[in-house]
């Protein structure tokens, strides 16, 4: 579970830093170890905020028929460059796009690492389902 943990940290790192490397507006500062600083904020703030914020956008997002969603990443990613001097976003588009990226990416590692942890749970679950 651990182990897990610290890869998704690591992908997400690797993710952040070639958003940074994408998007003209986003600036890290700092090596190896402040990048996984960065995505450990992000994490934390996508947690903890990021449920809050679509729910209190719902409305917006059901409107826009989910491009709110766009306005909600930058939000975050805004919040984690707030919290840390190794992130720096110059401007709202700079926020939109890298959020959108950062959301595009993330989904893509997510189909092509599932990280060994949904097929093990339904494997487990059929054998302790059957009584046989």
């Amino acid at each position: 579970m651990l182990l897990r943990l610290v890869i998704r940290l690591v992908v997400l790192a690797a993710i952040i830093y070639a958003v940074a490397q994408i998007v003209p507006g986003i600036h890290l500062h700092g090596g190896l170890g402040w990048l996984l600083w960065v995505a450990l904020i992000f994490s934390v703030v996508n947690l903890i905020l990021g449920p809050l914020f679509k729910l209190l956008s719902l409305p917006f997002i059901v409107l826009t028929l989910g491009l709110f969603l766009l306005v909600v990443n930058a939000a975050l990613l805004g919040i984690t460059a707030a919290l840390t001097t190794h992130l720096d976003i110059d401007n709202f588009w700079s926020a939109v796009l890298g959020g959108f990226l950062i959301a595009l990416f993330s989904w893509l590692a997510e189909l092509l690492l599932p990280l060994f942890g949904r097929k093990k749970r339904s494997r487990h679950r059929a054998h302790a389902e059957d009584p046989a």
